[in-house]
């Protein structure tokens, strides 16, 4: 879940139906985007970053969330 997607659409009083016509994206779009089951494109996330006034790595985080496992890594190996 994208909890700063979440607060910042609540912040500006805005459903999700509301939000997807002011962006201009559907309203299941927006519905997974913020429980993270779909990840937006760069030009969407921009589009938020804009309309929020917020970084996209805030909005979206879980997309730069580098993993360095090691376990992971040397499976790799």
């Amino acid at each position: 879940m994208r909890k700063k997607l979440i607060e910042q659409r609540k912040k500006l009083g805005l459903t999700q139906v509301e939000l997807s016509k002011k962006i201009n994206i559907s309203e299941v779009y927006v519905r997974k985007l913020e429980s993270g089951t779909r990840n937006p494109s760069v030009p969407l996330m921009v589009k938020f970053e804009q309309f929020y006034d917020v970084s996209m790595k805030e909005l979206f985080p879980d997309v730069f969330f580098i993993n360095y496992d090691t376990k992971c890594i040397k499976n790799l190996a």
